[in-house]
């Protein structure tokens, strides 16, 4: 009772000081939207060229050079490019946030996770860009819309609050080591070949397909293809996992961020 109180009391300090900053939060936001598409001819349209040209490339590999045939097999690989790119831009960009943003810091007192959350926000807006073009693709692909689409607000909150634990657990350590960009750039590609993005995992026993759930990102890519393509609902068991996940991430990174918290504006 008394450790569920003190959590509460957290929570509501941190929203406040969310609220204390807004205007630096919401222009933290814009800035990291604009930097990523700056001097660009296409501008924020390669939010959505950059997936699609990536889906056309994988279409036409597994299509026509492997001869895929499984039902709705491109948006069972846009589900998955979708929510790996997000979880990749979210987080690689929640790593180099606080490293970027030190001569901000440094010489104003505001609370650090900011630049981290503003890094999170401008990928959601990103992935909600993309999510478009893949209802699109859902459309011309004979998919008939239902209630249950609404249901995947749950797989994207959860992934929002999973990237901010990665961003906050992966900034603090890129502050002190810098090596693990690297580490985390072969880490990421590990992640990639597991999610099963242009793959399925019918043909594996049993075993290892429960294997496959120990990976977060399959867990929210197979929410997305439940909903989507078999128009089901998934278990309860499969919500409760989805949140432990998110829950999971966001407590280590709040521990780790606050045990180097005070380190910061000496390694930068």
């Amino acid at each position: 009772m008394l450790k569920s109180f003190r959590i509460n009391i957290k929570v509501f300090s941190l929203l406040k000081k969310l609220k204390k900053h807004e205007f630096l939060f919401e222009e933290l936001v814009k800035r990291d939207f604009k930097k990523k598409y700056k001097r660009t001819v296409l501008g924020i349209l390669w939010s959505m060229l950059a997936p699609l040209l990536t889906l056309l490339v994988m279409a036409i590999v597994f299509t026509e050079f492997f001869g895929r045939t499984t039902p709705h097999f491109i948006i069972y690989m846009f589900a998955g490019n979708l929510v790996f790119f997000y979880y990749r831009e979210a987080t690689g960009g929640g790593m180099t946030a606080l490293v970027a943003n030190s001569s901000i810091f440094t010489k104003v007192n505001v609370p650090k996770y900011l630049f981290v959350f503003s890094q999170n926000v401008s990928s959601l807006i990103n992935f909600a860009l993309t999510l478009v073009i893949f209802f699109i693709f859902v459309a011309m692909d004979g998919i008939p819309f239902t209630w249950k689409f609404i249901l995947l607000i749950y797989p994207t909150a959860c992934l929002l609050i999973f990237n901010i634990g990665i961003g906050l657990i992966l900034s603090a350590l890129f502050i002190i080591f810098k090596d693990i960009q690297y580490l985390y750039d072969v880490f990421t590609m590990m992640i990639m070949y597991l999610s099963a993005i242009f793959y399925t995992i019918d043909s594996y026993s049993l075993t290892m397909q429960y294997m496959f759930h120990l990976n977060p990102i399959f867990v929210y890519i197979t929410y997305f293809r439940t909903i989507v393509i078999d128009n089901t609902v998934p278990s309860v068991n499969y919500h409760l996992l989805c949140a432990f996940y998110a829950l999971a991430a966001m407590i280590v990174g709040g521990v780790i961020y606050k045990k180097y918290n005070y380190k910061f504006l000496y390694y930068v």
